[in-house]
């Protein structure tokens, strides 16, 4: 059917997304009334409804669920085809999507982008900052270029790169400084705070205190690191953290840090995208210039 265009399907992928003409115009850059147009005459070129519109909400119709992941494809094969012609130069230019789990990107993003910028002058680096599974899932339908996670991603589509490893450290409340370090065992029987579900750095710490994820949890879950910190000063209990997270997080909370003499828990961080993605020795690239982060913090 001929008549629509690509910004047709971009307006369409928008709206479907976000299930919100106001958010999805202001996704777009573009005014309320101008997007809606787009979309009115999008369905008249058609000749059916994508949208079912109420005072509450924005819901694709039948047509328009079988018509959704279509126009997502081909949006996904043009970005392909800019990206192939990228492709044939040595350095990546342009724009680059980066998404970065919550654990890392307050503590990492600055140095990031000063090495990106030095490394890679002509990058337009745009930040996605959430959860690892929706970084994975944008991964996958081509609304990022790549993400800084914790490895393995458990994702057979995505390459993966190792940019470096850290440990976990342990924050406890003042009073328990002069304390003996407890073990992995005798951690999962104290009041352990924790990240909310969806965190990857919450499976890890559970990984290493070897408590199920499925049993019933009783303790302090936190939306971020900032939070279990300052519960930990409060006497609430006991939280690991990520080396890269002590400096920022410790500096005003009245907590004391303790590194694991043995069986050290870690995290690997890396950088991961598309198998099919025509950028991936660009992206190898700006891998490589990444994982000196960890010498620059040291310096």
């Amino acid at each position: 059917m001929a008549g629509f265009t690509l910004k047709h399907l971009r307006y369409f992928e928008s709206v479907a997304r976000e299930a919100h003409f106001g958010r999805a115009a202001d996704r777009c850059a573009i005014s309320q009334p101008a997007l809606s147009m787009q979309i009115k005459e999008l369905e008249q070129i058609l000749g059916t409804p994508l949208f079912e519109r109420n005072s509450r909400a924005v819901s694709l119709t039948q047509f328009g669920q079988a018509f959704a992941p279509r126009a997502r494809e081909i949006l996904q094969a043009t970005d392909d085809l800019s990206d192939l012609a990228r492709a044939s130069q040595d350095q990546l230019i342009g724009r680059l999507r980066l998404g970065v789990i919550p654990t890392v990107a307050p503590y990492m993003l600055p140095r990031m982008i000063h090495q990106l910028g030095q490394s890679h002058p002509g990058l337009d680096l745009q930040i996605r900052e959430s959860m690892t599974p929706r970084l994975v899932q944008e991964l996958k339908d081509g609304r990022l270029d790549a993400a800084i996670l914790a490895l393995p991603s458990a994702e057979p589509s995505l390459i993966e790169v190792s940019l470096f490893t850290e440990d976990f450290v342990l924050v406890r409340p003042m009073s328990d400084a002069d304390q003996p370090i407890p073990s992995s065992e005798k951690l999962a029987e104290m009041h352990l705070l924790l990240l909310e579900e969806g965190h990857c750095f919450r499976d890890q710490t559970l990984a290493f205190c070897n408590i199920q994820s499925t049993r019933p949890w009783d303790g302090f879950d936190g939306s971020s690191l900032s939070t279990l910190v300052q519960m930990v000063g409060a006497g609430m209990g006991i939280t690991l953290l990520p080396d890269m997270a002590v400096k920022v997080e410790t500096r005003s909370a009245n907590v004391a840090v303790a590194r694991f003499a043995d069986h050290t828990p870690t995290r690997d961080i890396g950088m991961v995208w598309r198998k099919s993605n025509p950028l991936g020795l660009q992206l190898r690239k700006v891998a490589s210039a990444l994982s000196t982060l960890p010498d620059s913090q040291n310096n």
